[in-house]
């Protein structure tokens, strides 16, 4: 079994705040990687992603595979962006989002371009992938992110907070 907390033990409390829309979406702009998931059957599926946010989308570039193939199903997504110095020092935001796979050549264009200034070698989606001793196909696929709801929380600096920590009933409950 893991550590457990002791009931009524005083800890180390760190303050977090919620973010802004303004913030929100200046740390995004500021980003170009967070981790994308999606779902299919009640089964999540998480991947590192590099994206680009111009005007009120965001834009990924990705290869076909197990994410594309559950994205057309499930256009629901979720972006996870974070920026992590430490425990007591880290931003996180949430965007839950529409994919909509790009199809049209100029659109495709113009979300590549976007894509490749922040992220030039176009990695991870472009990279070799070993199938036994064959190298399988990259099928470039290009999907515009529409937001319907983003999430944000930081740190707070100053916050150096001792608290009394209090065990769930259901812990208490087991102990008694």
């Amino acid at each position: 079994m893991g550590a457990r907390c002791k009931v009524d033990q005083e800890i180390r409390m760190i303050e977090i705040r919620e973010l802004s829309d303004r913030e929100i979406h200046k740390f995004i702009l500021d980003k170009d990687y967070g981790h994308l998931g999606c779902c299919d059957n009640g089964i999540p599926y998480v991947v590192p992603i590099h994206f680009t946010f111009e005007g009120d989308c965001l834009f990924i570039y990705t290869t076909q595979g197990k994410k594309s193939e559950i994205i057309s199903k499930h256009p629901r997504v979720c972006l996870q962006i974070e920026d992590v110095k430490s425990n007591t020092d880290w931003v996180s935001v949430v965007v839950l989002a529409e994919a909509q796979e790009l199809v049209d050549e100029l659109e495709r264009s113009t979300a590549i371009a976007a894509v490749a200034k922040r992220n030039p070698t176009l990695t991870p989606a472009v990279s070799i992938h070993w199938m036994d001793n064959w190298v399988r196909e990259n099928i470039e696929v290009v999907y515009r992110l529409t937001p319907f709801e983003m999430s944000g929380r930081a740190t707070v600096s100053r916050s150096n907070t001792t608290a009394r920590f209090v065990g769930s009933k259901l812990n208490t409950a087991k102990r008694s």
